[in-house]
């Protein structure tokens, strides 16, 4: 996992992501904003944006950011915009670099960014870094149980799901540990709980 790895293969994922693995996502997706529940006026940072596909979900009268690394990605949610209630900017950037100012939003958006970005830890703590105190932030994302060893096989898959662009060894408890939050809401989500979905309040 690297950010020149993940520049090219979601240019290929671009042009086909929403017509074919977004349909499965998008339960997920709706019920980590349901947890998040946006408020009226808040500014909202959303995280790996990617094609947009969470951008027509979120609800008016809020002030989005989307971040991505892909240009590719970026421009198919560009095209979402219209569609979208919320008044949403999109700006090119690295999910592990503070690109905001500390304490800059309400709530973060972190859907399926964690398994994709080189460091899921840094990543996290970039976001927090935009959030005010006492606010949230969602995680919607596939995890390793962290009470559970990696099997040689789910090594020897992640080998394969890496080159498609997404890490299923990750474990949600290191990355948050020693960070200021705490796991407000957990649940499990798509596949049995493979996928699950955090609602993280900062202290």
């Amino acid at each position: 996992m690297s950010n020149r790895w993940n520049r090219f293969i979601y240019r290929l994922w671009a042009p086909v992501y929403d017509a074919t693995v977004n349909h499965f996502f998008l339960p997920g997706r709706r019920r980590a904003l349901e947890v998040l529940a946006i408020q009226p006026g808040e500014r909202i940072l959303v995280v790996g944006v990617g094609t947009g596909a969470d951008l027509p979900l979120i609800p008016g009268g809020v002030q989005v950011l989307g971040i991505d690394l892909s240009p590719d990605m970026l421009a198919r949610a560009q095209r979402k915009l219209p569609a979208c209630r919320a008044a949403v900017q999109l700006a090119l950037a690295d999910a592990e670099t503070p690109l905001v100012a500390e304490s800059a939003f309400d709530a973060v958006l972190l859907n399926l960014i964690l398994s994709v970005v080189p460091d899921g830890a840094t990543c996290l703590e970039a976001a927090l870094h935009g959030l005010k105190s006492g606010g949230r932030l969602v995680v919607f994302d596939k995890f390793q149980p962290d009470d559970e060893s990696i099997s040689p096989i789910r090594r020897l898959i992640n080998v394969f799901s890496s080159l498609l662009g997404t890490d299923i060894t990750r474990r949600f408890g290191p990355m948050r540990q020693g960070l200021p939050c705490r796991v407000t809401i957990e649940e499990p989500s798509l596949l049995g709980g493979t996928y699950r979905i955090y609602l993280l309040q900062k202290q």
